[in-house]
């Protein structure tokens, strides 16, 4: 057995030194890429998923004002309240183990992301809890702020972990934004769901951008700081993202705190505003979650945290803490792992953590309903 070299023991033993090392790229160097091949992967079926991508363009416009008027359209109220950019033609990355086996279109250009802002702004509540500003997830909000946004029989119930998994069923008027008004049924009479009979909190989900924003809100009252600096000083500066990102709230969304005017960030790009970010920057922030919160030896977020955040709601199986989870619900991608999570933004914006593979895929203005047979590809390629 001595004459056995270690790494073969340690292979056949299944001990952790077996595991292939990650690439972290440094900030402003070039990423380094291998071949597909390097990895046993079939580099003519990445080909194809990379051809895939291209050829299937989100079909919305490509000035993003027109596109998000057009695609809420049916909501009452609903304009534009944020800054907007036209979008570039798509673009992605494919990351095994860290290094780049497939890229396309132009991946520094900075565009909209969108909901993907959400799973930005889950981590933001993840560090809160990692830094003791959060000691529970299961704790009442209204413990916490109370400047009225909680007050209330219904409202005072909601908890941090209702607000991430959207499930709260929070009442009332934000920036604007009135909760009711956001996304509401297709059958119906608008007044009818104005003064519906609200949901006991974490029992329906429901996709709702006015409560992700009071979960912004909140944050920013907690860590009394802008969420972007706290991006910025706890995530993007550590994992060597660019300069080029930045993160709008609505026009008008201003809060004072400690005698000093704060913007309250939104969670994504309905009415303008969000994360704007380039196709790398992403990359980076989906490499952070794939090796469980650790950039090269620096634990940056807690892997209790990741874990909590990657375990589905109860009412719906598909969603944790603003990332949606390929578990077999009704947006389960058939034939792929189940471990696989990701983040999901309007015009087809995703950054895919597939643990079992060691991979990362961005795809940026990929048809949303194209998600799932792009995956395949990928998926093909790795078989």
């Amino acid at each position: 057995m001595k004459s056995i070299p270690y790494l073969l023991v340690a292979c056949f033993l299944s001990l952790p030194v077996c595991a292939q090392e990650f690439y972290f790229p440094q900030r402003n160097a070039a990423w380094e890429s291998k071949s597909p091949t390097a990895f046993k992967i079939d580099s003519r079926r990445i080909d194809e998923a990379v051809n895939f991508a291209q050829e299937n363009e989100y079909s919305g416009s490509r000035d993003l004002r027109i596109a998000i008027l057009k695609g809420f359209e049916r909501e009452p109220f609903h304009e534009i309240l944020g800054p907007t950019k036209k979008r570039g033609a798509p673009a992605g990355i494919i990351l095994k183990n860290g290094y780049q086996i497939a890229k396309w279109g132009d991946t520094k250009r900075v565009d909209m992301t969108f909901s993907v802002t959400k799973s930005f702004l889950s981590t933001m509540a993840g560090l809160a809890f990692d830094n003791g500003l959060i000691a529970d997830t299961d704790d009442k909000v209204v413990n916490y702020i109370w400047d009225g946004i909680f007050d209330g029989e219904h409202n005072s119930k909601i908890t941090w972990e209702h607000l991430l998994q959207q499930n709260s069923d929070w009442s009332g008027e934000l920036w604007g934004g009135k909760d009711w008004a956001d996304r509401p049924p297709k059958e119906g009479k608008l007044d009818e769901w104005k003064f519906r009979k609200l949901n006991e909190p974490g029992t329906v989900m429901e996709y709702n951008d006015v409560r992700v924003n009071v979960l912004a809100y909140a944050l920013t009252h907690v860590w009394r700081q802008p969420m972007p600096m706290v991006l910025k000083e706890h995530v993007m500066n550590k994992i060597g993202a660019s300069t080029t990102w930045r993160w709008h709230g609505y026009d008008h969304a201003w809060t004072e705190i400690d005698g000093i005017q704060m913007k309250s960030v939104t969670g994504g790009g309905h009415s303008g505003a969000g994360l704007f970010i380039s196709t790398e920057d992403m990359a980076r922030f989906g490499l952070l979650f794939l090796n469980n919160g650790k950039w090269e030896n620096e634990q940056i977020i807690s892997k209790e945290w990741i874990k909590k955040a990657i375990e589905p709601s109860k009412p719906n199986i598909n969603y944790g803490y603003m990332w949606w989870l390929n578990k077999k619900g009704a947006r389960h991608w058939e034939g792929l792992s189940e471990n696989i999570y990701y983040a999901a933004g309007f015009g087809g914006n995703f950054i895919v953590v597939d643990i079992e593979n060691d991979l990362v895929v961005v795809t940026r203005w990929l048809e949303p309903n194209k998600i799932d047979e792009f995956m395949k590809f990928v998926n093909t390629a790795l078989n």
